[in-house]
């Protein structure tokens, strides 16, 4: 285990020498990687912008829901509760598969398995858009979590490895930054299509882009041997490695928190901060534009200062969920909130990642990162059910300070964790 002051651009050169002894072919590529380490090739920027698009579609199609909660509720005639609870599912779905799924696909190469999940993931979006009842409905969103619990598993290991070792947290940070775009244009212009033209309509078009997406990827991304096979006798090794299981916990805590709150954030906006339609769809994107600029702090900030950056945003993260409710009878103030959350959530996101991939080997590390998916959705779906609960006993407004109590938890869980590990690696 390298030390914690260790940039994570040094983790990754050390994971890409590990897999060279490993895989001839694995070799050949970090060979060719770092002969070109000055710059990256067009193709490198291509394969990573192809992943950067598929985080935008993926994110997009999660959260889609969250911005139509409403409009789906009365599609079927639920209530947003009930409907909300189609978001706990997928989620609580895509935790049960991630783990047994990335352990079944670690045999085969990336590029193949990619588009295979793209495929996926595209015909699980035009069964949305023509499912008849609620019931057919999450039945087609659990196909799409098959694809998403797959995706999120190989897409940061995938970028790293697409391009030279010292570019690694350049390319993570591209990758989050697909996630930002969606919350900035995804999510809103989902829920545009859904006011305009109905909610089925946004699952079509999602699903258009979606197979446009496969053909690009299987044009433009290169082959990324898998590597090692990984055995579930591996995988108690993973849970004695205490900076990883820092991270679970810490990731279960302030995603149930997070999502306490954000699945509940259309009818938030609506009926506690009182936002007309047009002015919540803004919100939303400015949530999404907070989060590209939490992408470039990631990029610029966290190789150099690593604990810190992760105390700032997760405390940006858990304010601003505690403050919510102060801030909702003032447009700019639910501005601003939105703006902090939307920043801090996407740097915790891509931090955890990259704690994760610094503590693991090259084998384990496809893995390890869908355990922490798996937790991640476990976290969604706890945290929308918790979020359904807290707003159907108490009200709609208690659900930023029941999220921001779970963040603040598990904001301490992490830093105290991740310095003892620190100090035990030193």
């Amino acid at each position: 285990m390298e030390k914690c002051g260790e940039a994570v651009a040094v983790e990754i050169t050390s994971a890409a020498a590990a897999a060279t002894e490993s895989s001839a072919e694995r070799g050949a590529a970090a060979r060719t990687a770092s002969s070109q380490s000055d710059a990256m090739t067009a193709r490198q920027w291509l394969a990573l912008a192809g992943l950067t698009c598929s985080a935008f579609v993926f994110n997009t199609s999660e959260f889609m829901p969250i911005g139509l909660l409403s409009s789906i509720a009365g599609g079927f005639g639920l209530t947003e509760a009930q409907a909300g609870m189609m978001t706990s599912i997928y989620a609580w779905a895509v935790m049960a598969l991630s783990l047994p799924l990335m352990v079944f696909a670690s045999r085969f190469e990336f590029k193949r398995l990619l588009l295979t999940v793209i495929a996926l993931f595209t015909a699980g979006q035009f069964a949305c858009a023509v499912a008849p009842t609620f019931e057919l409905l999450v039945a087609a969103r659990l196909l799409v979590a098959c694809a998403h619990a797959i995706f999120w598993s190989i897409a940061s290991v995938m970028a790293t490895r697409a391009v030279a070792p010292e570019h690694g947290s350049l390319a993570l940070s591209m990758v989050a930054t697909g996630t930002s775009v969606a919350m900035v244009f995804g999510l809103p212009l989902g829920r545009a299509i859904g006011l305009a033209v109905g909610w089925r309509m946004t699952f079509a078009c999602v699903g258009v882009v979606g197979a446009a997406l496969a053909v690009y990827m299987a044009v433009i991304f290169p082959r990324v041997p898998a590597g090692e096979r990984f055995g579930l006798r591996q995988l108690p090794g993973l849970f004695r490695n205490h900076a990883l299981l820092t991270v679970y916990v810490s990731t279960l805590l302030v995603a149930t928190g997070y999502y306490t709150a954000y699945s509940y954030i259309d009818p938030y906006l609506a009926q506690v901060a009182r936002l007309d339609a047009g002015t919540a769809t803004m919100a939303l994107t400015v949530f999404g534009a907070a989060g590209l600029a939490g992408s470039l702090l990631f990029s610029r900030a966290y190789d150099a200062h690593r604990l810190p950056f992760l105390g700032v945003a997760l405390a940006g993260l858990s304010a601003a969920l505690l403050l919510l409710n102060v801030a909702a009878p003032f447009a700019a103030g639910i501005f601003g909130m939105l703006a902090l959350w939307g920043a801090c959530n996407t740097a915790f996101g891509i931090a955890f990642q990259a704690e994760i991939i610094r503590y693991t080997r090259p084998a384990e590390a496809s893995v390890a990162v869908a355990l922490y998916s798996g937790i991640f959705n476990l976290g969604i779906g706890s945290g929308s059910y918790f979020g359904g609960m807290v707003s159907t006993a108490f009200s709609l407004s208690s659900i930023g300070l029941a999220g921001g109590v779970l963040a603040a938890v598990g904001s301490v869980v992490c830093l105290v964790g991740l310095a003892r590990a620190g100090r035990a690696a030193e």
